[in-house]
């Protein structure tokens, strides 16, 4: 008697592709923004890169932790704290910075 090993392919619930949803917005706009650094628009991408930044505090601070499985990286406060921190910071280089051969 020969036994056949049957494989199956785990089902995926819904709520596991709406787990990512946050981390994919994030990526994407840190996508676009180092899309317009790469076209010579630096100020306008480090603008969305830290814009990036600013959504994922917003989003590690309003969503439940197991709604953030790649956003949750240490306690909420934390992350949030480094979020927006850098996000701020990113921002206030972008905006401040005058003249120079990247204009």
């Amino acid at each position: 008697m020969s036994s056949a090993v049957e494989t199956r392919k785990p089902r995926r619930s819904p709520g596991v592709v709406l787990e990512y949803l946050p981390f994919a917005i994030v990526l994407a706009l840190v996508a676009f923004g180092l899309l317009r650094i790469a076209m010579y628009h630096w100020r306008e991408g480090a603008v969305l890169i830290g814009g990036a930044l600013l959504v994922a505090a917003v989003l590690r601070a309003a969503l439940a932790h197991r709604n953030l499985t790649l956003l949750a990286i240490r306690t909420r406060t934390v992350d949030v704290i480094s979020y927006a921190g850098l996000g701020l910071l990113i921002l206030f280089v972008a905006l401040t910075i005058t003249g120079g051969p990247l204009r």
